[in-house]
């Protein structure tokens, strides 16, 4: 049965999409069979991983007004090994059409179940704000990976995460939890990153992956071309980070 994690951060620009496609590609790249769901309208995801947003037939947007399956919407990313549930413009739509439905905030859970045997992960990339898509992707996760660069305002948006997980845990979906903060564009040289770094293993431990993703630029740069660091530009300090990250995701899982 696949694990479902969505990965949030309500403040923007702290590297969700770079740490789903990554994540993504390092499980394939680890033995994992994987599905990305890309729940932002802007599609970035999507790209990232290789799959024109403006050539797709179906995308995620079919599936939450049930149009279309999860088998029949998905497409096989060839380069990055893993499948993609792809978002483009379309998407923007859903937000309104979806608020008069039955069950909205649990439509993506639904469609998710029929394929749960055939992955063992399946990650979600959220937007930035919360809104019914973000709410969908929330309702049909075991856990949230929460990427944060270690810098002051980044703790303020952590507290406002956690308190939506808490009411959508009380309230829709009782296996949320977070499974762990993912420390990105690391920079050890700055005394303020380390600061904070320290502040957040002293306040949520465990919680707090071992792994620490790199300022890099190779990451930066791999969008550009349509791919994820991991398979851009594998020899890269941030593209072997997200590897080690996708193997401490697996140890991980094994223990829950």
């Amino acid at each position: 049965m696949a694990k479902i994690f969505c990965v949030a951060n309500q403040k923007g620009g702290v590297g969700k999409t770079t740490t789903t496609v990554n994540l993504a590609a390092g499980l394939a790249k680890v033995g994992q069979r994987v599905l990305m769901v890309d729940l932002d309208p802007q599609g970035n995801a999507t790209m990232g991983s290789g799959v024109d947003k403006r050539a797709m037939q179906l995308s995620v947007y079919d599936v939450l007004l049930e149009s279309a399956s999860v088998n029949e919407a998905a497409v096989f990313s060839e380069k990055c090994g893993y499948h993609v549930l792809g978002a483009n413009r379309e998407l923007a739509g859903a937000e309104v059409e979806l608020v008069e439905v039955e069950r909205r905030e649990r439509r993506l859970k639904q469609a998710l179940a029929a394929v749960a045997d055939q992955f063992d992960f399946v990650l979600i990339d959220c937007p930035p704000s919360l809104s019914m898509l973000t709410l969908n992707g929330l309702c049909s996760a075991h856990g949230v990976i929460v990427p944060m660069q270690c810098e002051y305002f980044a703790l303020e948006g952590l507290t406002d995460l956690v308190n939506t997980i808490k009411q959508v845990h009380a309230n829709l979906n009782k296996d949320l939890q977070i499974i762990g903060l993912l420390r990105v564009m690391f920079d050890p040289r700055i005394t303020l990153q380390q600061q904070v770094s320290d502040q957040l293993k002293a306040h949520f431990a465990d919680k707090v992956f071992d792994t620490v993703i790199p300022r890099n630029v190779r990451l930066a740069e791999a969008p550009s071309y349509g791919l994820p660091g991991v398979v851009f530009d594998p020899s890269a300090r941030g593209s072997q980070a997200f590897v080690a990250f996708a193997e401490e995701m697996v140890q991980r899982i094994k223990r829950m």
